[in-house]
This record gives C-alpha cells, sequence and structure tokens, in this order.
C-alpha cells in the first residue's frame, strides 16, 4: 500500500518530463496510489469509529443488568435478596454461554432461510462480511441477556434455583434468537430490512425490542408465574389482594435510573453505526442526528409515563408512591423502544401517556386473576411493549422510516401520519407471533419443570426465605414486616400514667 507522505523530490522527477507517455503514466499512478490511501485510511477509521460506537452502546445495555438485580433486590423481601441477585447473575453467565454456542447462530448466522439462521455456531468462521465483527456479537448478548432478566422478575421469590438455568440457558439459546432472527435479520420472514418482504411487503417495525425483548421476557414472565402460582400470602382465603411490599425502595430508584442510563444504549444503540450521512456531501444531517432525536423520543416517553403514573395513583389511591413512577417510567420506555426512530419527539409524549394507563390496566386485570408478579414484569414488558408495538404502527413517519431503513422507497408508514394501514397489520401480526412462539416454547417447558418437582421451592423454604435456606444465611440484618416468625428482641411499651395521690 502506498504510504501518505508526498514531498517535492517525489513529484519533481515525474513533472519535468512528464512529456512522455510513460512519465504520464506514472504520475497518474503516484496520485491515484496516495488518493487510494486516503481513501482506505477514511474507511478504516469509518469502520473503527462505528465499531467504537456499538461497543460502547453493548456497555451501556450491560450496565442495564445491574439496573435490573438493583430494581429486584429492592421489589422483593429481605428474606430472598440473595436469591434474587445470584439469579441476575445468572442470567448474564448462562445466557453468555448458550448465546455463544447457539443462540447467535440462530439468531444472524447468515445466510439462512427465513426461521432461522444456521451458521456461526460457537463464532465459527466469524467475523464475516455478512455477519458483522464482534462487537455486533457482544452487542446482541446484552440485548438476549435483557430478556431473561425480565423473566426473573415475574418467578421471583418461589422458584428453584435449577429452574433458573434451565430456563435462562432455553431462552436466550433458542427462544429468543429465533424471534429476533425473524425481525432482526436480513433474512427474516418479517424484517423490514429484507427485500422481498413476505409480510405485507413492509416488515415489523420493531427497531429496538419492544416485541423482540419486552414481550418475548414479558410472556415467558407470564407463563413461569401462572404455572407456579402465586407466592404464599399474596391473597387471602377470601381472594382480596395482599400487597408483599419490597424491602428496599432505594434500591429500586436506583435501579430504576441505572436502566434508564442504559436504556441509551439500548435504543440510540440499535443504528449499529453512527458515521452515516441522509444527504448530500458535507451536511450536517445524518444518522447522527437520528441518534440523538432517538434519544429525545426515548427521555420523552419515559417522562411522561412517570408523571402520568404519578398524578393517575394519586387520584386512584390517595397519596403518592415512589415505586409505581418507576414502574410507570419503565413501562414508557418498554413501549417507545420499539418506533424510537421513526416518530416524532411529540408522538413520544403520546407514547408515554397510554403506556401509563396500559400498565395500570394490566395491574388491575392482574389483580382481578389472581396473578402474581412480585415486579409487574409481564404487565410491564409485556403489555407496553405491545402498545408499543402498536404505537409504530400509527405514528411512524415516512420521512425517518425511510432515511432509517433505507434501501427501496415507498414504504408503508404510521396509519394516523397518512401511510396506510399495511405498517399496523404487520405490528399486530408480530404481537399475535410473539405471543404464540413464546407460549408454545416457553409454557411447555415450565410445566415440565412444574410436573418434575423442579419448578417451585418448598413452603417452608418459601415461609423461611431462600437466603436462609438455600443460600447460606440472610444478605444483611433486617426483619420483614410481615414475617410473624421473627420476634423482636426488645420492645418498647407505651408508658400510661399511674394514679397517684400525692399533689402535684
Amino acid at each position: 500500500m502506498a504510504t501518505l507522505t508526498c514531498t517535492a523530490s517525489d513529484l519533481a522527477p515525474l513533472l519535468t518530463t512528464a512529456t512522455t507517455a510513460l512519465n504520464a503514466t506514472a504520475l497518474s499512478e503516484f496520485l491515484c496510489g496516495r488518493f487510494n490511501t486516503i481513501s482506505t485510511k477514511f474507511a478504516e477509521t469509518t469502520y473503527a469509529v462505528d465499531n467504537t460506537y456499538l461497543l460502547f452502546s453493548a456497555y451501556l445495555v450491560f450496565a442495564m443488568q445491574l439496573g435490573f438485580a438493583m430494581l429486584c433486590a429492592g421489589s422483593v423481601r429481605a428474606k430472598n435478596t440473595m436469591n434474587i441477585m445470584l439469579t441476575n447473575v445468572l442470567d448474564a453467565a448462562a445466557g453468555a454461554l448458550s448465546y455463544y454456542l447457539f443462540g447467535f447462530a440462530f439468531a444472524f448466522g447468515a445466510p439462512s432461510n427465513a426461521f432461522i439462521g444456521r451458521h456461526f455456531f460457537g463464532l465459527r468462521d466469524f467475523p464475516s462480511v455478512s455477519g458483522g465483527d464482534y462487537s455486533f456479537f457482544l452487542y446482541q448478548w446484552a440485548f438476549a441477556i435483557a430478556a431473561a432478566g425480565i423473566t426473573s422478575g415475574s418467578i421471583a421469590e418461589r422458584t428453584q434455583f435449577v429452574a433458573y438455568l434451565i430456563y435462562s440457558s432455553f431462552l436466550t439459546g433458542f427462544v429468543y434468537p429465533v424471534v429476533s432472527h425473524w425481525f432482526w435479520s436480513a433474512d427474516g420472514w418479517a424484517s423490514p430490512t429484507r427485500s422481498d418482504n413476505l409480510l405485507f411487503g413492509s416488515g415489523s417495525i420493531d427497531f429496538a425490542g419492544s416485541g423482540v425483548v419486552h414481550m418475548v421476557g414479558g410472556i415467558a414472565g407470564l407463563w413461569g408465574a401462572v404455572i407456579e402460582s402465586p407466592r404464599i400470602g399474596r391473597f387471602d382465603r377470601t381472594g382480596r389482594s395482599v400487597a408483599l411490599r419490597g424491602h428496599s425502595a432505594s434500591l429500586v430508584v436506583l435501579g430504576t435510573f441505572l436502566l434508564w442510563f442504559g436504556w441509551y444504549g439500548f435504543n440510540p444503540g440499535s443504528f449499529l453505526t453512527i458515521l452515516k450521512s441522509y444527504g448530500d456531501g458535507g451536511t450536517y444531517y445524518g444518522q447522527w442526528s437520528a441518534i440523538g432525536r432517538t434519544a429525545v423520543t426515548t427521555t420523552l416517553a419515559g417522562c411522561t409515563a412517570a408523571l402520568t403514573t404519578l398524578f393517575s395513583k394519586r387520584l386512584l389511591v390517595g397519596h403518592w408512591n415512589v415505586l409505581d413512577v418507576c414502574n410507570g417510567l419503565l413501562g414508557g420506555f418498554a413501549a417507545i423502544t420499539s418506533g424510537c426512530s421513526v416518530v416524532e419527539p411529540w408522538a413520544a409524549i403520546v407514547c408515554g401517556f397510554v403506556a401509563a394507563w396500559v400498565l395500570i390496566g394490566c395491574n388491575k386485570v392482574a389483580e382481578k386473576l389472581k396473578y402474581d408478579d412480585p415486579l409487574e414484569a409481564a404487565q410491564l414488558h409485556g403489555g407496553c411493549g405491545a402498545w408499543g408495538l402498536i404505537f409504530t404502527g400509527l405514528f411512524a413517519t415516512e420521512k425517518y422510516v425511510n432515511e432509517v431503513y433505507s434501501g427501496r422507497s415507498g414504504r408503508p408508514y404510521g396509519l394516523f401520519m397518512g401511510g396506510g394501514g399495511r405498517l399496523l397489520a404487520a405490528q399486530i401480526v408480530q404481537i399475535l407471533v410473539v405471543a404464540g412462539w413464546v407460549s408454545a416454547t416457553m409454557g411447555p417447558l415450565f410445566y415440565g419443570l412444574h410436573k418434575l418437582k423442579l419448578l417451585r421451592i418448598s413452603r417452608e423454604d418459601e415461609t423461611q426465605g431462600m437466603d436462609m435456606t438455600r443460600h447460606g444465611g440472610f444478605a444483611y440484618v433486617y426483619h420483614d414486616e410481615d414475617d410473624p416468625s421473627i420476634k423482636p428482641e426488645f420492645m418498647m411499651r407505651r408508658v400510661e400514667p399511674v394514679n397517684d395521690a400525692s399533689p402535684a
């Protein structure tokens, strides 16, 4: 390869005798060689910047695991803290191996068919031009373990450790990768990047995973919680709901802020690259602008959902509840994840407002059906994720859809934006397909574990707490208010007035 350096002594011999055809050819080769070297360096720099951006986004998404851990720990009772923290570590560790061996190949193993990938098992023959680089694998693994983390919240405080190992490996190694192949791989039957798309000529727009990640994790958790049945004491003998409050609102708030921070890698990072211009050369507008807009829509949706939940719950129950606000915020994030890149900022406010009411409604239905989910994971990620897909089919704009999913014109876009109903129909198909696929795979798995007595812990273990019975002791010295088996070492008694005949 030619060097980038060029001096007068290099050009002088060629210019002084450039009258001959031979030296004219030599001069052309010399200059073209330098220009080609410059072009190559620019291409390498672009590749390096894009990979660095994707790696940084992967680190942010992985940091969400810490947010999940804190949120889960604060939402359960103190006697199960170590158990739920360990399961969050397990989701990442077991998910890494299963996604490395099978999951990534099933999801993005190109070339493949429309249903499932079939290359790159154990990252063999990877990196490749069609499959991306190692940064892409790391980013997709972070998404896979996020789906597993959602499920662990639904079945918290009553699930055997071996069940976590089995379901986490199965979810990240097979169930989730197949869904991500359908909607994110260029070969997937419902992918918007497929040139000959089989789904209404459009494909489903699920940019960062309202359906692929959140609905998969939420519906898997739904089946686990239904098959396990509620925790002891969650409903009394008359069927009335009894609140089994988490032991630390501080951990819940900390986890929520960590998840909020990580979402800026989850949504904007899903562009995968940053150095791409949407206009003519020299324009300030490009993919970097779309990434900034995506961060703005994400923020507005979450904040709107948080405020809507705050005032709605104040009207419904009569007090301000920080835990409800945190869940509302996360519900707004889960909903906007699908259309964050293709909607206007004002539409994100609509998304967040409706997402808050979807979550409130799902919680009301869950209570009526005596469904017990300690973290409201199925309602939050499943319900709000489904709303996010519908929202995209209604509010996706033509300009942004064509920019983000470039390749052909005339793409369907949001119904309310004048784009017809084809995109909305594709979004509804995705909701039905994801719900059906996860139910057909995770439902039988949880039922089989239940029949083999590998799913739920014993009544005695649940009453005492898994930290003591399964993990060698409590995470820290703490007494749950609702645990009658623990007696305080001392009790302060009320001081009553004493009859005294003596004068004051």
